[in-house]
């Protein structure tokens, strides 16, 4: 049996504690060590003891189902849940009870059992164990979107390769017969495919990279094997990359996050075709939030766009040079594991890219 719960036995068996309301010494210490909260009550349901932990969980009043009615409001009439355990005379569990108390948001196991003349109540912390079922939830729909948008695109490709290469057959075609204006046509059909070709790729390779790992990872060790992804066209544009990264060396959960590095950094390449610098910077700001800054001396942009970059398809280059949905998949990552992305543009030219991030002690 387990420490915590040995300790409840202890409690709600009232072995050589006496009464609730008349703890020995010994029986008060044990009472307000007991790692889940524990709140006595009569048969009116006002509270005639409470421990430490209690207080803790949920805002203790006078009574206990006022107070956690003021508390856990989605789970309805709780003088009619406590009544009826005493009625009863039979246990009830309340699991993933959703409480607001001291400004803090949890989740609560709460159980309910008759004990003396009244009953007692046990809160148990349970938000962790919430979280994390909500990040399993999440990776497996990640995982099942992945399956679908690979399944789509694949059976895209397909048809779009045949058209495509007819649209070419038929541009030689007319060239040959010099027709100017079916080949301007035919041009802009070929312009829109490409587009269409380089949107599908780009979500095939999100759906490769659609996973959630819960192992801790270095940002920087992530940062860097994206940068080794690129070194080739790093090195053709003679860009320079200037590290500047924290030495605490702040760990963060999540394998996406390769891609949001890989997405930023080729932006950044993206802005500078005739060379330049791009300096990632790193460091640990209050409340363990790692701060990841990546800036390039590239060509900016408009500052009415700010907002804009994020949206899906929104892009400022070329037409077949950028489909919009790098930034956008880079915040929905990002946000899903409670941090936010922010563009500026450099006082001395450029862009900055700010990621904050959690780190694997906050998740």
């Amino acid at each position: 049996m387990a420490k915590g719960e040995e300790q409840r036995e202890i409690l709600t068996s009232n072995l050589n504690l006496g009464k609730s309301s008349d703890f020995s010494p010994l029986g008060e210490t044990i009472f307000n060590s007991i790692a889940s909260g524990v709140v006595i009550f009569d048969s009116a349901l006002k509270i005639t003891k409470s421990n430490v932990k209690a207080g803790e969980l949920i805002s203790v009043g006078d009574s206990i189902d006022g107070s956690l009615s003021g508390c856990c409001k989605d789970m309805g009439d709780w003088t009619m849940r406590l009544k009826s355990v005493l009625k009863t005379q039979e246990a009830e569990t309340f699991n993933n009870v959703n409480c607001v108390s001291n400004g803090k948001t949890g989740w609560l196991r709460i159980r309910c059992k008759p004990f003396e003349s009244g009953g007692i109540l046990l809160l148990e912390d349970i938000t962790k164990n919430v979280n994390l079922e909500k990040q399993l939830a999440d990776t497996e729909r990640l995982a099942t979107i992945g399956k679908l948008v690979s399944k789509v695109t694949h059976e895209l490709n397909n048809p779009m390769d045949g058209i495509l290469r007819y649209l070419n057959l038929a541009i030689r075609t007319i060239e040959h017969e010099e027709l100017d204006k079916p080949k301007e046509y035919l041009l802009h059909c070929r312009e829109g495919l490409m587009r269409m070709i380089q949107i599908v790729s780009e979500l095939l390779e999100f759906s490769r990279g659609t996973y959630y790992s819960l192992e801790q990872s270095e940002i920087e060790q992530l940062i860097d094997d994206a940068i080794k992804t690129m070194e080739a066209g790093i090195k053709a544009l003679k860009i320079v990359i200037e590290r500047n990264y924290s030495p605490e060396r702040p760990k963060v959960k999540g394998g996406n996050l390769f891609q949001v590095f890989c997405n930023l950094i080729k932006n950044a390449i993206d802005s500078m075709p005739d060379g330049g610098q791009i300096t990632i910077s790193t460091s640990l700001q209050e409340n363990n939030i790692a701060v990841i800054e990546i800036k390039d001396t590239g060509t900016g942009f408009a500052s009415e766009n700010i907002e804009a970059i994020f949206e899906p398809f929104f892009t400022t280059k070329d037409m077949g040079k950028g489909t919009g949905l790098g930034l956008a998949i880079c915040k929905d990552i990002i946000e899903r594991y409670h941090g936010r992305i922010t563009a500026e543009n450099a006082p001395q030219g450029g862009s900055i890219f700010t990621v904050y991030l959690p780190t694997a002690t906050n998740l």
